[in-house]
């Protein structure tokens, strides 16, 4: 039998990371001494906070467009990969999302260390966004999501120039 989720649940893992993500840039910027990349982190928690209200609007979206659709958020692979995967995340076995990853950074946490965490949760949340689209049918909001998995892609190479800067 297929894993079933809530559109609800799903979206508001997604919204999370997000405030996760955010917390940790705005955070991470506060103790960055070097002018560029605190206008880095500062840009990217300002874009993390736009991802959470797209994925707010895309539950709200699939609420209006697939009612049917709400109470079961099924593996549309056939394999139940996806929806094994989206389990796994949500009861924290994969990350976790009830952590503060601002509360690993201090006044004392080097430019490289607050670079390698953030590659780490980007690339974290790519996985879980391609997730995601494995397991919704195609064309709700699949446009909306590819936008976001470029978006936090791009943050991946941004953050590794900065660190490969630094020597790291």
């Amino acid at each position: 039998m297929a894993e079933q989720f809530n559109v609800d649940e799903v979206f508001e893992i997604a919204e999370q990371i997000e405030r996760n993500g955010a917390k940790f840039y705005r955070r991470s910027a506060q103790v960055a001494a070097d002018p560029e990349a605190r206008g880095l982190l500062v840009e990217l928690a300002d874009m993390e906070d736009r991802h959470e209200r797209v994925f707010a609007a895309m539950r709200e979206d699939l609420r209006r467009e697939d009612p049917e659709w709400l109470p079961k958020f099924s593996d549309a692979d056939g394999e139940n990969q996806a929806a094994l995967y989206l389990r796994a995340v949500a009861e924290g076995r994969v990350f976790d999302l009830k952590g503060d990853p601002a509360a690993d950074v201090s006044e004392d946490t080097s430019l490289p260390s607050i670079l390698q965490i953030a590659i780490g949760l980007e690339k974290e949340s790519v996985v879980f966004y391609l997730g995601i689209k494995e397991a919704m049918p195609p064309g709700l909001g699949w446009e909306k999501l590819d936008n976001i998995i470029r978006e936090e892609m791009g943050h991946v190479a941004s953050l590794t120039q900065q660190l490969a800067a630094l020597g790291g």
